[in-house]
């Protein structure tokens, strides 16, 4: 695993030497790299349960497990185990207004001759009848199985066994950055684009920040904004948090959508992970990591779709605070065989 991290380093590196295109807009890039011992918030994991009982509860809340302690998996000769539930650093996130800018790998900034628009906050724009900011942002998702690093528990089949990765960058997707393209993997977006539907995601925003999201109201991110378009065009942009963090969480839902992230709680993902193009709102918590890392608290690791100002406010640097990194925990229900 080692070798592959530097090796991947090496080629970011490479990336990093080759010179700019002409019409680059030259800007800095800010962040650092993320440390798993002080930057991550390590009472996130809870609660831990064992079929429904919470055997260490925590103080956050918990999506709904298998009510059996018992579970089997396999054929034809089914295997008996121990259905487990328990929350994972599993992802990051980075969401930047700046192309090829990485701040969860240090701030580090690629030139890879690639002339690719600048993101932006476009300022005051009319939407509805009253003046709103706009934005727009680029991303990353990297893949970060951070207790399979550290072995916390050697030989435990429950978690990710994979190396670190950075699985998917927005720059080169031209669907990112176009709202037309983008209703080629969010069609439903006309079904919910009037004045009802944006007016019901106020309930899934009280429902997140105090609990839990309403994973049935998908189109909602609750107090961030709308989840389509699956893009970084934010048109409601009320503060860099909050505009980010609706960046990241349409990511997300936006890896769903294409098949590269997947189903991992309830009884269904005991034996194996399943397809989830309808992303399941309820199955993760998002931590920012960069500029300053939410490590305690109540709302240190939020529900996706919660409001921003108990964790995140003034988090964000008042000159240049564009850059920003984010950890996905996510629930995982197995069978521990």
């Amino acid at each position: 695993m080692i070798r592959r991290l530097l090796a991947l380093l090496g080629f970011v590196i490479a990336l990093a030497a080759l010179p700019a295109p002409a019409s680059a807009v030259p800007s800095n890039c800010t962040g650092k790299f993320v440390n798993p011992i002080t930057d991550v918030c390590w009472s996130c994991l809870f609660p831990l349960s064992v079929g429904g009982l919470p055997i260490w509860p925590g103080s956050r809340p918990d999506t709904k497990n298998p009510a059996l302690p018992v579970c089997a998996c396999g054929s034809p000769v089914p295997r008996i185990g121990i259905a487990i539930g328990f929350w994972e650093p599993a992802r990051m996130v980075d969401v930047t207004t700046k192309p090829w800018c990485f701040p969860n790998l240090g701030g580090l900034r690629l030139n890879p001759g690639l002339d690719i628009g600048q993101g932006q906050y476009t300022g005051p724009q009319m939407l509805g009848g009253r003046t709103a900011n706009t934005a727009n942002w680029q991303a990353h998702y990297y893949v970060y199985p951070l207790l399979y690093w550290m072995e916390i528990l050697t030989d435990f089949a429950c978690f990710e066994q994979t190396s670190f990765d950075i699985a998917y960058m927005t720059e080169i997707d031209p669907l990112w950055n176009d709202d037309v393209l983008t209703t080629i993997i969010n069609p439903e977006v006309a079904l919910f684009n009037n004045p009802i539907a944006v007016a019901a995601c106020a309930g899934d925003c009280a429902a997140a920040t105090a609990k839990l999201p309403i994973d049935e109201m998908f189109w909602c991110d609750g107090c961030n904004g709308s989840m389509f378009p699956m893009n970084g065009n934010i048109a409601a942009h009320n503060s860099p948090v909050q505009s980010s963090r609706l960046a990241a969480e349409r990511l997300l839902f936006k890896m769903h959508r294409q098949g590269l992230a997947w189903g991992t709680a309830g009884s269904k993902a005991l034996c194996n992970k399943y397809i989830m193009p309808i992303l399941k709102k309820s199955q993760y918590r998002i931590q920012m990591t960069n500029p300053t890392p939410t490590v305690s608290g109540k709302y240190a690791c939020s529900s996706i779709g919660a409001s921003t100002l108990p964790p995140d406010a003034g988090r964000a640097y008042p000159v240049g605070g564009e850059d920003f990194g984010y950890l996905l925990w996510r629930k995982r229900n197995c069978c521990m065989l």
